[in-house]
């Protein structure tokens, strides 16, 4: 018996654009772009971050931390709240790239238990899972 052969999967590659100098990738350090990365500060120095890097650094905390509440799910059953209180609940699969869709599988509904679904983020009101 053969195995079956996997086709590969292209990967996407993002290319920088060409340095000033022509010959390295990214960005001048003194270009327009530096001026919007934060100065790096020595510890103990006692100076305060502007409030718009801390609340950027805030959100990039939460933004972290709702990702890894994404790879925690999967595989686990998960209890959706839709619109018109509707509950039902699945067992995570996967979100797409913006995190607009979930995967799930076994979704149980109160017409039925569907194998396979895509729920929009949209009609989701609330969702929960156990560790």
């Amino acid at each position: 018996m053969q195995t079956p052969r996997t086709i590969p999967v292209p990967v996407p590659v993002l290319r920088l654009p060409r340095g000033p100098d022509g010959f390295s990738r990214g960005f001048a350090p003194d270009g327009r772009r530096a001026l919007l990365r934060p100065k790096a500060t020595e510890v103990g120095e006692g100076t305060q971050d502007p409030p718009e890097f801390q609340e950027q650094r805030a959100r990039a905390a939460l933004r972290e931390r709702y990702l890894r509440s994404l790879l925690a799910m999967v595989g686990h059953p998960v209890s959706f709240t839709l619109h018109e209180g509707v509950h039902v609940t699945a067992q995570f699969g996967a979100t797409d790239l913006d995190v607009a869709n979930f995967y799930v599988s076994q979704l149980q509904t109160p017409i039925g238990v569907q194998a396979e679904a895509l729920l929009r983020c949209s009609d989701i009101i609330s969702y929960s899972f156990k560790l």
